[in-house]
């Protein structure tokens, strides 16, 4: 399927810069990444044709990394953890994917793979290599900078929002679990980390600390 998007068009400054300041303000500097969160999420709202940004929860991010990047994408699109219209799926990748909940149109956004080699052609000025990257991925067009795939989510965008009243109580530790996010196991219904599916081994305190 063809992406609606002029790969070759310039740069939308205007957007660019006001993503830009609002990202590096988080962090009182600018850096190579967020340029590149930025620009993913400029193409993609423009190939989603979404505008941006958004006070609904129409778009839906799923980012594949975490760090200035996704400040990139925040001050472009709106979405927010806390707003659940921003995910991390954390597979150490500078990519992004862009869901528009009403159509589950889905688009992957990612840096060419010789972004940093080709940033200095666009940034002659600049002699040192992390200077040409922060300036020249400003400068490069879409289709220079970026690939851009359609995918198809592997779980339903409705599995993913889930419902916001949804809550299950965990058999085995008897916490609450929200989202939808509980599995069943031999006719119980277990919390992922009950169920083998944990991030953390659990320490018993010693006699007489305080937490």
């Amino acid at each position: 399927m063809a992406i609606s998007i002029d790969t070759q068009k310039l740069v939308d400054l205007p957007a660019l810069e006001s993503a830009l300041a609002v990202a590096s303000a988080r962090h009182n500097h600018l850096c190579p990444r967020q340029v590149l969160g930025a620009r993913c999420a400029i193409a993609a709202s423009a190939a989603l044709e979404l505008a941006v940004p958004r006070i609904d929860k129409r778009l839906l991010v799923i980012v594949e990394t975490d760090g200035c990047f996704v400040d990139g994408v925040e001050a472009v699109t709106g979405v927010s953890v806390g707003g659940r219209t921003l995910r991390v799926e954390d597979y150490g990748k500078i990519a992004a994917t862009f869901v528009d909940v009403k159509t589950e149109r889905a688009l992957r956004v990612a840096p060419q793979i010789d972004v940093r080699t080709r940033a200095r052609d666009y940034a002659p000025e600049q002699s040192q290599r992390y200077f040409a990257m922060l300036h020249g991925y400003q400068r490069m067009p879409d289709d220079e900078l970026l690939s851009f795939e359609w995918v198809t989510l592997s779980t339903p965008v409705a599995a993913i929002i889930s419902r916001a009243s949804a809550r299950a109580i965990c058999d085995e530790c008897g916490e609450e679990i929200i989202n939808e996010r509980e599995v069943q196991e031999d006719a119980r219904t277990l919390c992922r980390t009950c169920a083998g599916n944990q991030y953390y081994t659990a320490e018993k305190l010693q006699q007489g600390v305080r937490l």
